[in-house]
């Protein structure tokens, strides 16, 4: 008879309908209950450790010093997983020739992780914070400084403020020369949407939406598209998936997923810079839109370096990434600030 359909009929379609739901449960139930959390996580580069109390909390800096000459300073990216591993490449080449640091911004690596809103003024005066104290440690001489990606414009806002504390700038793959994420809006301002980090930090699912974000298909989806490649580095990957699953991992990504990480004035601070800048970035993967940096490009303060690889070229390339900055250094010497030469 039409218009009729049978009672096993109707109830199977009732429980396919609800498997969503039931799958969510579930997950949101494993995240909380049953999903092993890592244990200590072993440290992401050699050398010193110390922990920083800065302005912006307590923070993480690796040192390697033993050498003289002037202190650099790396600052590794911002993502759902970042840590000092990400300048690991950087960090072993230089630390044989040069005092050489890798500060851990709040809220990721063995920094503090608090529950709070992260925002550029925190990462900020972190840097500013770290970057007194490794000049204190070596007679209050500039250092020279490299930040990737979305930090380019923490180090560039901090060398405004502080341009005592810094010798040169080093930015790879920064954002803020496209579309998106340009911008001459208001100084010390964020993109933050207070709705957005509301509903991805709610407590019942919170941690679990970020435990799927985290998860290892995931991260390895969101790193090729940073290579451009399904070739990238395993050693990150692995280091990522310990790192992301400490407990407070979720909250800074929170605050990078909600905006509240990107500056609203990223243009209007990389103009103003007057210090030596060193750049590169790559031809592949999800962020090469570069379309904008023809506003600093040809100035003489700037060097720009286009390279074949995706957006962490210091991995895929070292030796053309240290190679072109060496150069850089050399055609910007400091007086009284010398650099160690490095064969």
């Amino acid at each position: 008879m039409r218009g009729t359909s049978h009672p096993v009929t109707r109830k199977s379609g009732k429980a396919l309908a609800l498997l969503p739901l039931a799958a969510a449960g579930a997950w949101i139930a494993w995240s909380h209950l049953g999903l092993n959390r890592a244990g200590p996580v072993p440290p992401a580069l050699p050398g010193r450790r110390s922990t920083l109390r800065t302005r912006a909390g307590r923070v993480n800096l690796y040192a390697a010093d033993a050498q003289g000459g002037r202190p650099l300073l790396l600052i590794h990216s911002v993502n759902a997983a970042a840590n000092a591993y990400e300048v690991k490449p950087l960090y072993e080449h230089y630390r044989d020739h040069r005092p050489v640091y890798a500060l851990e911004l709040p809220g990721f690596g063995h920094s503090e992780r608090a529950d709070r809103i992260y925002t550029p003024r925190l990462m900020t005066d972190a840097i500013l914070d770290a970057a007194a104290e490794i000049a204190g440690r070596h007679g209050g001489v500039a250092l020279d400084a490299i930040a990737l990606s979305l930090p380019c414009a923490y180090l560039a806002r901090a060398a405004l403020e502080r341009p005592d504390l810094f010798s040169t700038l080093g930015l790879i793959s920064p954002t803020g020369f496209d579309a998106r994420l340009s911008g001459h809006g208001l100084a010390d301002t964020n993109r933050g949407k207070p709705l957005a980090r509301g509903l991805a930090a709610f407590p019942l699912w919170g941690r679990p939406l970020f435990d799927a974000l985290v998860s290892r298909p995931s991260m390895r989806f969101f790193l090729e598209k940073t290579w451009g490649s399904r070739d990238i580095d395993e050693g990150l990957l692995a280091y990522d998936q310990l790192s992301a699953r400490q407990p407070g991992a979720e909250h800074a990504p929170f605050s990078f997923l909600s905006g509240y990480l990107f500056p609203n004035d990223t243009t209007r601070v990389y103009e103003a810079l007057r210090l030596p800048v060193f750049m590169v970035h790559g031809a592949r993967g999800d962020f090469v839109d570069y379309r904008y940096v023809g506003e600093v490009a040809g100035r003489p303060n700037w060097t720009i370096l286009r390279l074949p690889t995706g957006a962490f070229p210091h991995f895929e390339n070292r030796a053309a990434v240290t190679n072109a900055y060496d150069a850089f250094l050399a055609a910007h010497p400091q007086p009284g600030q010398p650099t160690a030469s490095i064969r």
